[in-house]
This record gives C-alpha cells, structure tokens and sequence, in this order.
C-alpha cells in the first residue's frame, strides 16, 4: 500500500480531506502495481525549507507526489494532516476555501505534480 490522503471541496465549500491508500495488485516479479492511469502532463517542483502557501485549492485534480519534505495541512474547519517522503496526495479541490501548507521540517519541498486526465478513476481507497 501507499500512503494516500485525499482532500475534495464539500458541498458546503470548504476543503475536506481523508486518509487512505493507492489499491496495488500483484503483478510481475512479486512486485505490487497500479493500473495505467492516463495523464495530461507531469512536472517536477522544489520550495525551500520554511516555505509556506497561503490559501488557495489545486488548480487542476491531480496527485501530489513528496519526495522530500514534511508537510502540515490545514483546512479553513481547522483540520491537519501531514505529508511525508513517499505520500501522495489526491488532490481534488479545485473550488471553494482551499488549504494552506508549511514546511515543518528542515528539508525542501520536492514533489511531482502529476495532472489527471479528464475523469480519470485513480485507484485510491479510503482507509478503514
């Protein structure tokens, strides 16, 4: 399994979130894998340690790759969640208050930003 929380705008037009899971199968060599998923585009990106965004949603759905990096995200109902090497973040907030991050370690930010393509079913699983 791989750490996935997943943040959407709810009908009262603030960003939730929930924590889970990219469902794996098993596939060749004892390897657990995804399905392909289809993408528009993919893009790499570093902040510095200490860096912070103010409110805002994501501007398209797209998953949120860290590489390095400890993260706090707050929702404007005053809900955290932490993002570490190796979480994925399904972000689906497009609208609506948005969240806000910090950095709270001394690493920078390194991610893939990995754009959905239209209506794109992403294997994530909600956490029981």
């Amino acid at each position: 399994m791989i750490r996935c929380v997943r943040i959407w705008t709810g009908e009262d037009e603030n960003s939730h979130f929930e924590e889970g899971y990219i469902e794996l199968e098993p596939g060749a060599h004892g390897d657990l894998l995804s399905g392909k998923l289809d993408t528009a585009h993919a893009s790499f990106q570093e902040t510095a340690s200490g860096g912070t965004l103010a409110w805002h949603t994501a501007p398209v759905r797209q998953l949120v790759i860290t590489l390095s990096g400890t993260l706090d995200f707050q929702t404007r109902g005053g809900q955290h969640f932490l993002l570490k090497p190796g979480d994925i973040l399904l972000a689906e907030d497009t609208a609506g208050g948005g969240h806000t991050w910090r950095l709270v370690d001394d690493q920078p930010w390194r991610r893939v930003y990995v754009v959905l393509g239209n209506d794109v079913p992403v294997p994530y699983k909600r956490a029981q």
